[in-house]
């Protein structure tokens, strides 16, 4: 208990001298703008389709990834490693 209130002492004595008087933090000042209309939104190309897929579901029943066609599928896949 002690080890963990010393740490965080000596954080904020630390945080408390950058904040004395004659303490100097200096932020440079960018020279220009940043140009952002250089990083444009660009399309794909056209939207190739998802390979075929079928894996079971918790209840044992295989589903396919074509009963889906249309719609949005996220797919999460977990494991206890």
């Amino acid at each position: 208990m002690i080890r963990p209130l010393a740490v965080l002492g000596a954080a904020a004595a630390l945080a408390g001298f950058a904040f004395l008087p004659g303490s100097r933090i200096v932020v440079p000042a960018l020279a220009a703008a940043p140009d952002f209309a250089s990083v444009a939104v660009q399309p794909y190309d056209p939207p190739k389709p998802a390979p075929p897929l079928a894996l079971p579901d918790l209840g044992g029943r295989m589903v396919r990834l074509e009963d889906f066609r249309g719609k949005v599928v996220v797919l999460f896949f977990w494991t206890t490693w």
